[in-house]
């Protein structure tokens, strides 16, 4: 495959934001390898043309590296590391945004057969796939436009296309599809995701969500873990965890507060939990620090 071609793109237009030109398109170049930190997936297809990157989602690990690709289907929080970047040899990678209103209008191509098969079944929020030479191509020429600004209004919105096309038909084209599907296992379960994420400090019920998503309790529970690789409640715990941080990173107020804001009921509870997440206790983490 046209790695060596990748590498050259992606390291000349690797800015310390990530973002490029092109709407959806972020690239990554990493030199140092640090602790794995905490961060939202987003919903995007990533592609690595040098070094490896490793994500922990729940109970599961996920490594991808040259020659795999990864989709998100739901922004859910990793754990996520690169492996053995250094500055001779850095990590260099590509994330494109996945648009479920783009997926949808591709998936008016499709025949109403094929859609039927995926309308219920709950695939994996996160997946590691065998990268094909065709969606290579097509992300090369997307990358390359980067050089050429003229075309870009032109030729990326056709270009994009083409990789959810790719991406549709392809190894985990169901957990894609889904993401354009109003009515999917998937669409309802990151519903509920999304109400979790949006409510964390919050006590729910299960049976709530589960009757929010059309499910019963049981089904709802199932694909949830399919989906996520966890429970609601440790999904939650996830979040809460995370706001947590961001709040002692960006101020530093009194550890007792911050356990309240976030929906712990006792403060005791939050720093056990909080060290067994981050290694260290929530006093030791020191307000101003770089965010990751």
């Amino acid at each position: 495959m046209r790695f060596d071609e990748l590498r050259a793109l992606l390291d000349r237009h690797a800015q310390p934001t990530g973002t490029t030109a092109i709407e959806g398109l972020h690239i990554a170049k990493v030199e140092h390898s640090g602790p794995p930190s905490v961060e939202m997936s987003g919903t995007v297809l990533a592609v690595l043309a040098q070094g490896a990157k490793r994500l922990a989602v729940g109970d599961q690990v996920h490594e991808y590296q040259p020659g795999d690709y990864l989709v998100t289907s739901i922004d859910l929080p990793v754990t996520g590391t690169f492996v053995g970047a250094t500055p001779e040899a850095p990590a260099l990678g590509f994330a494109l945004v996945l648009d479920p209103s783009a997926i949808a209008d591709l998936l008016l191509d499709v025949r109403p057969g094929d859609l039927s098969r995926v309308h219920h079944k709950v695939t994996p929020a996160v997946a590691v796939g065998t990268l094909t030479s065709e969606l290579l191509d097509a992300a090369i020429r997307l990358i390359r436009l980067l050089d050429h600004p003229g075309d870009r209004a032109a030729l990326a919105p056709l270009i994009k296309r083409e990789i959810l096309w790719r991406l549709v038909t392809g190894q985990h084209g169901t957990a894609v599809r889904q993401l354009g599907l109003a009515e999917s296992g998937l669409h309802h379960i990151a519903g509920a995701v999304r109400w979790i994420r949006d409510h964390y400090d919050e006590p729910f019920r299960v049976a709530d969500l589960a009757r929010m998503s059309g499910m019963s309790p049981s089904a709802f529970y199932r694909n949830f873990h399919i989906a996520t690789a966890q429970s609601p409640i440790r999904f939650q715990k996830l979040i809460r965890l995370q706001r947590a941080r961001l709040l002692l990173l960006s101020d530093g107020r009194d550890i007792t507060a911050v356990a309240h804001r976030v929906g712990y009921d006792s403060p005791s509870q939050f720093s056990r939990e909080y060290r067994r997440m981050y290694g260290i206790s929530p006093s030791a983490t020191p307000p101003t620090a770089q965010i990751p």
